[in-house]
């Protein structure tokens, strides 16, 4: 059955609260840049986030961990200038919240101050409790991020399906439980089984966003560029390609070529 949507000119960390108490789904993609915020935002999407997957679609590394939090306010900055209506969350990058609480306090201050941003999202449960609670205690909302957590993609040495197991599974149903508890506003589950997923999304009064996590939380995430088909040779069985850039795109390029080589372009109408 659908639900009536409420029109929030601005969504803001209670919106999303109370999209889930109205059964109301929220959308979250990712942008990095002006121009792709702008066409994100003026679709409607409830949340933005800005996140480290920069270092893959952006910059061409193999995993999240190379990024900075120079970096991340880059883009970040880039982001909220081209934003009306959506929530902008931006990722703490790896090494910039880890090591202690104070270090984590000051690298979601600088995110803040520096970029204008309105929430910051963390990787981890328990072992990153003390970090969050110092970071709310500023005023600044969190967003946890459980399940596979890429950036610590060489401790688990894979990209595979979290939380199988009884013992991971119960692990992250009690770090979901802690970080509602710590004050985070909302948590993202990335690529667990869909059952855990769900049980998770109703044990907690907070949103949870899903990525390859099933259709019973309360909202989803895709990385845009993965979304619209502008990478091609990401594959994963959670993502729905809404349209085919690179293809588009790489033909595009292409008759724009053709078109030089041959003097098609420009034409008598294309010059002044």
């Amino acid at each position: 059955m659908s639900v009536a949507k409420k029109d929030y000119k601005r969504v803001t960390v209670k919106s999303l609260v109370e999209m889930k108490q109205n059964n109301e789904k929220i959308s979250m993609l990712t942008a990095y840049d002006y121009t792709m915020a702008k066409i994100v935002d003026g679709a409607g999407v409830d949340v933005i986030l800005v996140g480290d997957s920069a270092s893959n679609v952006m910059a061409g590394h193999e995993t999240t961990l190379p990024i900075t939090l120079d970096q991340m306010i880059y883009h970040a900055s880039s982001v909220v200038r081209a934003i009306d209506r959506a929530l902008v969350v931006v990722d703490l990058p790896f090494g910039s919240y880890q090591s202690d609480p104070k270090e984590a306090l000051r690298s979601a201050i600088r995110i803040m101050k520096e970029s204008g941003g309105h929430a910051v999202k963390m990787e981890g449960g328990k072992e990153v409790k003390e970090s969050i609670k110092r970071i709310l205690n500023a005023g600044i909302p969190v967003m946890g991020h459980l399940g596979l957590t890429p950036q610590s993609i060489y401790k688990f040495g894979t990209y595979t399906v979290r939380a199988k197991e009884e013992q991971e599974a119960q692990q992250l149903k009690e770090d979901a439980i802690m970080l509602e508890k710590a004050g985070c506003f909302g948590i993202v589950l990335e690529k667990i089984p869909a059952k855990l997923a769900e049980e998770v999304a109703k044990s907690v009064s907070i949103p949870v966003i899903g990525i390859g996590a099933g259709g019973d939380v309360d909202g989803q995430v895709l990385v845009l560029h993965d979304m619209i088909g502008m990478t091609h040779e990401f594959n994963p069985r959670f993502l729905r390609r809404y349209m085919n850039l690179y293809e588009e795109m790489t033909t595009a390029i292409g008759q724009y070529v053709d078109d030089v080589k041959t003097q098609d372009f420009p034409s008598d109408k294309e010059q002044y």
